[in-house]
């Protein structure tokens, strides 16, 4: 759903919607396992102005979760009614109108998995997340929070984490937002809403009582030794018909210090079954993987003479130790790349190629990344020039470019101008774009790139890398928090997302080391996933929090069914820390039939760590990339 370009006189002519502007307050961060403490709906209309307030406190019936963030008690939610019972207030007030929230693919699964328990189907066809459309406008801030877009457009916020005044800032907000888009000419990023998504086969196996797989105190010492003993830590998996209860197996072997899993994966250390050819699942997946296989009797002999295993270290490094160790492992690094990033005319800016073919055009932005320059994969107003290869003067793109002024030149002009600037290999060539037009006929006068809008402040210590690129991470504090984002066409389809917390083996150390959508954040809060809409998704990585057995987090993108990274094309990587002048970018450029692409790699070195821009692709879907790291997926 989406406008077409046009002049507009005022925001209702540019985007003729009605608006829902909403925010809920939960106990958690997951749909499925959560429930909604409060929900706050204001009425925008097509003009901006606010039409009417809603809101209700509600009784979720189980632990509220964060107190200490929302500051719902349970005595304060005690007496409220339960969301069966305000439902019928509920839908009428969502019913036609573009469901607006920040982050709204949280704010809407959580309300919709509430509809869903009920047997209810919320009135949603579009949502409109206010933090993509924040992203798309660049503005010049060091991060896209609700507050300090508050404190950008002079919205006073008075309690953070309340729902009824957020929503009410969020309200206040949207007008000026409105109005900055439609000056930029821009197609609202707007979402279409279906069932929440809680897709089973992309699931790690859970706990049946809790819902949640305990991490193990101790690493995994590996496989099963030929007539060795059990280690605690070794992962153990039991199938098939026993004597003894499946369930007391469990118990001893837990007691024990083992690592009971309901699946079998790489990282399995022993699988117990009386009989291995009985064709479950977790058989056959025992002699794919080659997993030392034991039978009953066996494995309680060894039970009683389980040995002492390694503890897990649950911890970061001191950061203030590493300082002292390492001040600042960057500094050279980041001289080199400063001296490099200045020293050409494409440096800092936001080149987008449009055209065919898709060979040639990641050559292209091959080149561009060589210059330090950032190839883009959307119009955004930071935009500084456009190069054309065959068919580009085509792409849908073009109005909207030729509408906010941005310099379009063919590639072979192009070319000429980097040739111009500094002598390249011969191997580095461009073969000239065929069938299109004339260099003189499309180069407007002054077609130099425009200079960096909100990018200029940062080029002193950002740096852009081309794909197997690696970067050391500053260690100040202010550098330990990093947000890695990806994003792709504005008119691609889905893409997920994830991260693997791996160690030394490459294999996660518990299931809950996977981060993915349908558990966005890893334990301790070290990998949040952020779902922001269909085209851009972010992991923050604390790097403080990550434990120390982690070596390395893994970030991947994962495409459902069929659909290849060749038809969804580049992918912009950023990875930014609060302070705005310390960045890193890379746009990654997957063949044709990949179906996951490994994005970003941060691993340890030594007492610091690294970024690599990795851009592997495999084409198999995300249950055989989260296997190749050692998730158990449910079968």
């Amino acid at each position: 759903m989406t406008a077409s370009l046009r002049q507009p006189s005022t925001i209702a002519a540019a985007y003729p919607h009605r608006y829902a502007v909403v925010d809920v307050e939960t106990s958690g961060l997951v749909a499925q396992r959560s429930r909604v403490l409060s929900i706050a709906v204001v009425h925008v209309a097509s003009d901006g102005t606010v039409e009417r307030r809603w809101s209700t406190l509600l009784n979720p019936g189980c632990d509220p979760g964060p107190v200490h963030i929302h500051g719902l008690t349970r005595e304060r939610l005690a007496g409220s009614p339960t969301f069966d019972r305000i439902v019928d207030s509920l839908l009428p007030l969502l019913d036609g109108r573009i469901f607006v929230a920040h982050n709204a693919v949280f704010d809407w699964q959580m309300l919709a998995t509430e509809a869903m328990r009920i047997g209810i189907r919320l009135p949603v066809e579009w949502r409109l997340c206010t933090r993509v459309l924040a992203r798309r406008l660049d503005l010049d801030l060091p991060n896209l929070k609700l507050a300090t877009l508050a404190d950008h457009w002079g919205v006073v916020q008075c309690r953070a984490h309340d729902a009824v005044d957020d929503a009410d800032v969020l309200a206040a907000l949207l007008p000026q937002a409105l109005e900055h888009a439609a000056g930029q000419y821009l197609d609202l990023p707007l979402t279409p809403c279906g069932t929440p998504r809680d897709d089973a086969t992309i699931r790690p196996a859970h706990d049946q009582t809790t819902g949640r797989k305990p991490r193990c105190r101790y690493v995994n010492p590996g496989p099963l030794a030929a007539d060795g003993p059990l280690i605690q830590g070794m992962q153990v998996a039991f199938t098939g018909d026993s004597i003894t209860s499946r369930d007391t197996l469990a118990e001893e072997a837990s007691a024990a210090g083992l690592h009971v899993t309901s699946a079998v994966s790489r990282r399995t250390s022993v699988v117990v079954t009386n009989n291995i050819r009985s064709g479950t699942a977790k058989a056959r997946a025992a002699l794919a993987h080659g997993t030392t296989v034991l039978d009953e009797q066996v494995f309680l002999r060894l039970l009683s003479d389980v040995r002492p295993g390694r503890l897990r270290e649950q911890t970061a490094p001191d950061i203030g130790s590493v300082l002292t160790s390492n001040p600042n492992p960057t500094a050279a690094a980041t001289a080199t790349a400063t001296a490099t990033h200045t020293s050409h005319p494409f440096a800092g800016r936001r080149i987008l190629v449009l055209g065919e073919p898709h060979a040639t055009a990641t050559q292209l932005r091959e080149r561009i990344t060589a210059f330090r320059g950032i190839p883009a994969v959307n119009v955004t107003a930071s935009l500084a020039l456009t190069v054309c290869l065959d068919g580009g003067e085509q792409d849908r793109r073009m109005p909207r470019i030729r509408h906010l002024g941005i310099p379009v030149v063919p590639a072979e002009t192009f070319l000429r101008d980097i040739a111009a600037s500094r002598s390249l290999p011969d191997s580095l060539s461009l073969p000239p774009a065929t069938g299109g037009t004339e260099p003189d006929a499309l180069l407007s006068a002054g077609a130099t790139p425009r200079s960096p809008r909100s990018s200029s402040s940062r080029a002193a210590t950002g740096r852009v890398l081309p794909c197997g690129g690696v970067q050391d991470l500053p260690t100040a504090v202010a550098g330990t928090q990093w947000t890695i984002a990806a994003t792709w066409s504005w008119d691609a389809c889905d893409v997920d997302v994830v991260a693997f917390l791996v160690g030394d083996d490459d294999l996660v150390g518990a299931d809950e080391d996977f981060v993915f959508y349908n558990q966005p954040q890893a334990a301790g809060g070290a990998a949040v996933l952020n779902v922001d809409g269909p085209a851009e998704q972010a992991i923050t990585v604390d790097l403080t929090a990550v434990p120390n057995d982690t070596r390395k987090i893994i970030i991947a993108a994962a495409l459902d069914g069929s659909r290849t990274f060749g038809e969804i094309g580049p992918v912009e990587i950023s990875a930014q820390t609060p302070d705005p002048a310390t960045w890193l970018r890379a746009t990654l450029d997957a063949a044709t039939t990949e179906r996951t692409l490994i994005l970003v790699e941060i691993y340890r070195r030594a007492d610091a760590w690294r970024f690599r821009a990795v851009g592997q692709g495999y084409d198999h879907g995300l249950a055989e990339l989260a296997r190749v790291y050692g998730v158990e997926i449910e079968d």
